[in-house]
């Protein structure tokens, strides 16, 4: 064989190694990818490694410290980077008005007519006749403490001014800090929505409140993780927490007790929504499916003890878990928490905590 007959050989062999390998390329599935921005709690392997084998994708989470750290990403440009997000029923509303989220076409998800009616009423997600997002999870802020200091629950949240509690106390860095200081004060009576739409005059007494609390103040948390630790180091017996942190601590053997006060506890709706700038809508709808579905949603209620907005995940539950998640009277237990609500004048809440937080 001359030489122009090898060179024309390696030529034909490399273009049949070159349309094997086009070939091979074609027929391997593309992992896609689905980006999260939610709390903590709502991107555990636990639940999530099962959701990726079967969409043959990669789920990545960040997570959110506050409600407004939300708002913030998403108004500052961000919004494209994420697919789905857990807005509270604080900012829920806001978030559909602006169009950062996708009007949801319910026919996609055929377990939203299992999750409770009463979640799906609201109008919280809800603008100009479309929903916007799913009702996922929903719980108290209440009262966190340390049972080898309190020998009893603690009945009100006037503990965390006792001055034998000076520098043994957290409070969240959130707005929902601004609502305690304001139940503190009876400006939830007679109406707890009150709490979110305060005046001038209250606000500024709410401010004097919390400088009074300062003293008491270890650290304010801004994740679950901070609160877990400052407990499990005996950096503070009493605290303003979530469940999460309540089962953190258990499954530490912490002796961590949970309670809401006589004066009740604010308290928040978690959604689930697809952001409008989602580049895997298809892939984001089949997430909000799974997360709504009954089996998943005591998976999340293992890790996060929050209360699950589909009923239907009792029947997986023992009657212990199911009276601990208060399924078994979600009604009564709902009456205890004043749910967040839009906040109409965020940005004057927001100065006036970023001045307690600010002075000395």
């Amino acid at each position: 064989m001359n030489p122009t007959q090898n060179k024309r050989r390696a030529f034909r062999l490399a273009g049949i190694l070159l349309a094997c390998a086009a070939l091979l390329a074609s027929c391997q599935k593309k992992e896609e990818s689905l980006s999260l921005l939610v709390w903590e709690g709502y991107a555990d392997p636990a639940f999530i490694h099962a959701f990726e084998q079967a969409h043959h994708c990669k789920v990545s989470a960040a997570y959110m410290g506050s409600s407004d750290d939300l708002v913030a990403k998403l108004r500052g440009g961000s919004a494209g980077n994420y697919d789905v997000i857990s807005p509270s029923s604080d900012v829920a509303a806001s978030i559909a008005r602006a169009a950062l989220a996708e009007p949801l076409d319910l026919s996609r998800l055929p377990s939203y007519s299992q999750l409770s009616p009463r979640l799906r009423e609201l109008p919280l997600v809800k603008s100009d006749g479309k929903t916007f997002g799913v009702p996922f999870m929903w719980g108290p802020n209440p009262l966190l403490y340390d049972t080898t200091v309190f020998g009893k629950p603690p009945d009100s949240w006037v503990i965390f001014w006792d001055p034998k509690y000076k520098g043994k106390i957290s409070v969240w860095d959130d707005l929902s800090t601004l609502y305690l200081a304001a139940q503190m004060l009876g400006y939830d009576k007679p109406d707890p929505a009150q709490l979110y739409n305060l005046s001038d005059e209250q606000l500024a007494a709410v401010k004097q409140k919390l400088l009074a609390l300062k003293p008491n103040i270890r650290k304010m948390w801004s994740t679950g993780g901070e609160l877990t630790n400052l407990f499990e180091n005996h950096e503070v017996v009493a605290g303003m927490g979530w469940p999460l942190m309540t089962n953190q601590l258990h499954q530490a053997n912490f002796p961590i007790g949970e309670t809401i006060p006589r004066e009740n506890s604010t308290g928040w709706i978690d959604h689930l929504m697809i952001t409008s700038a989602s580049p895997h809508k298809d892939l984001a709808y089949a997430f909000l499916e799974y997360m709504i579905q009954a089996q998943t949603q005591k998976q999340v209620t293992d890790v996060t003890h929050y209360t699950p907005a589909n009923p239907a995940a009792a029947q997986f539950m023992t009657e212990t878990e199911k009276h601990g998640l208060h399924l078994d009277n979600p009604d009564a237990y709902m009456q205890r928490i004043y749910f967040w609500q839009d906040v109409p004048r965020r940005a004057k809440y927001i100065e006036i905590w970023n001045e307690v937080k600010a002075a000395p």
